[in-house]
């Protein structure tokens, strides 16, 4: 039976290790920090699990992604997406393209008028017409990372290393790779699969990929997003609020915001969000300092006052998250000479995590095609 190395506990690697035992394969993930940790990109219970994409592909590949959460959670017996409804709204959202691949592909939709969408939603401020997703919610992305990775070791065939910092890949041969640690540790196995996430670009030196690969792959650049929670106006004795919250994407300009339920994360008590790409580039992971900014404070405290008059403008909890773009947002999942990178790149990976999964563990065993916009390495060969 071939044994597969994971690099990285978060919801990619997570995923590609409960894919690949599912197969009956043998998996060894190894975890710089511990599964799910808040240094990464998984970490909390509010990601955004949404159908609208300007691009048919992605809205196609949601659609394929949800029948593996639906799986995922009646295996599991575990709810890890709650249902709350998306709106997308901005002179810049398209919301009438968006419409347009809902029909295509078969998402309930409806457009509304900003009139009509002030009177459901009158926690918003809206300026443009407004689409609603009903099936859209949030994902508890820590406890999908905790229920994929239980589900594995359930199996016999999975084990989990923490604290396991990987510093060199070595192919010792076709189908052999020794991985060693910075304590000098080694797992020695067939195929790796690296869901390193902000980790990746300061660990792309160190795995022996060949150069004409390396040179095929997109510029990498992690940035340190920052997330603010902020308290429902219209909130109960338990802080939550009489008036339900959907998840929302607003662009306008050049300003991008989104934002979602708390959850977990907050007390349940007031809604998260934050300016998508608002954050500092840094080089890798291994450069943030988990620093909030006073002038992304007050540029997200000025929003919520125009713009979320069901909030109460004061941040009540706040957070950082790493984020790692691809020029084009699109993911990166290739495979070369047995090794495997996947990259559920550019902020938008969470609500692909089981998919992504099947890809990786696909390209892993040789058994499954992922769509070529994602195999940058292809020219390269």
């Amino acid at each position: 039976m071939t044994h597969h190395i994971v690099i990285g506990a978060g919801l990619a690697g997570a995923a590609a290790a409960y894919s690949l035992t599912a197969r009956g394969e043998d998996v060894t993930v190894l975890e710089r920090h511990t599964p799910a940790n808040d240094r990464g990109s998984s970490h909390g219970s509010a990601r955004i699990f949404r159908y609208a994409y300007p691009d048919r592909l992605y809205t196609e590949l949601v659609v394929r992604a949800r029948e593996l959460w639906d799986d995922l959670e009646t295996k599991s017996e575990t709810e890890l997406i709650t249902r709350t409804g998306a709106l997308d709204f901005g002179d810049t959202r398209h919301t009438d393209l968006l419409a347009k691949i809902f029909e295509a592909v078969g998402v309930e939709y409806e457009i509304l008028d900003p009139a009509r969408a002030g009177e459901r939603w009158p926690q918003f401020v809206f300026d443009t017409d407004v689409l609603w997703h009903p099936d859209a919610g949030v994902i508890d992305a820590e406890t999908t990372v905790t229920t994929m990775l239980d589900r594995a070791m359930d199996t016999g065939r999975a084990r989990v290393l923490t604290d396991w910092t990987v510093t060199e890949v070595a192919r010792r041969s076709a189908g052999d790779f020794r991985v060693t640690s910075a304590t000098g540790e080694v797992v020695e196995g067939d195929r790796v699969i690296v869901a390193a996430g902000g980790w990746l670009p300061a660990l792309l030196g160190d795995l022996g990929l060949p150069q004409a690969f390396l040179d095929a792959l997109p510029r990498f650049e992690v940035r340190q997003e920052q997330a603010f929670h902020m308290p429902y106006r219209d909130a109960g004795e338990d802080g939550r609020p009489s008036t339900p919250w959907p998840t929302f994407i607003h662009k306008s300009g050049e300003m991008f915001t989104y934002g979602l339920p708390g959850g977990r994360d907050a007390g349940y008590a007031g809604q998260k969000f934050a300016q998508f790409n608002g954050g500092k580039v840094i080089g890798s992971a291994l450069d943030q300092d988990g620093q909030i900014t006073e002038e992304m404070r007050t540029r997200m405290i000025d929003y919520a006052k125009k713009k979320l008059p069901g909030l109460i403008p004061e941040p009540y909890a706040e957070t950082t998250c790493l984020f790692t773009n691809t020029p084009n947002e699109d993911f990166v999942i290739d495979e070369v000479d047995g090794l495997v990178i996947e990259s559920a790149c550019s902020g938008h990976g969470a609500k692909f995590a089981p998919l992504l999964g099947e890809f990786a563990a696909d390209l892993a065993t040789g058994a499954g095609e992922v769509p070529d916009r994602f195999r940058v390495g292809v020219s390269a060969r």
